[in-house]
């Protein structure tokens, strides 16, 4: 199907396709903020294993959704440079995962934090 690359080339492409959205994405940079304050507060706070499991699974799917996000953005852009309302609905629905994604960390969150927070376990 593709042209067949090695796996260090694959993963460079990965990292660079990370390293492109986090300049161009201000919403991937506060996810990734928001996320580096989470964990610090979760190692201050003593998170055991399957805390920690279900915060980075929480933490990755926003990243994940956020660059998914994105990938539909550009490929809207891509085919409709003209403004389209398909691709106003496109882009909006996309974004609403996102923030879908975010608002189901939040409840994560709280259902993680609060216990540590006010010794309720």
């Amino acid at each position: 199907m593709g042209q067949s690359h090695s796996k260090a080339k694959s993963f460079s492409y990965a990292i660079a396709g990370i390293k492109e959205a986090f300049k161009k994405e201000p919403n991937l940079r506060i996810h990734i903020v928001i996320a580096f304050l989470v964990i610090f507060a979760a190692i201050l706070l003593g998170f055991r294993l399957t805390e920690w499991a279900i915060l980075l699974i929480t933490i990755f799917l926003v990243l994940t959704l956020e660059l998914v996000n994105t990938t539909i953005e550009s490929l809207v852009n891509l085919v409709s440079p003209e403004i389209r309302n398909e691709a106003k609905i496109a882009k909006d629905i996309s974004a609403s995962v996102v923030l879908l994604g975010a608002l189901l960390a939040i409840v994560i969150g709280l259902i993680l934090f609060i216990p540590k927070l006010f010794n309720l376990r």
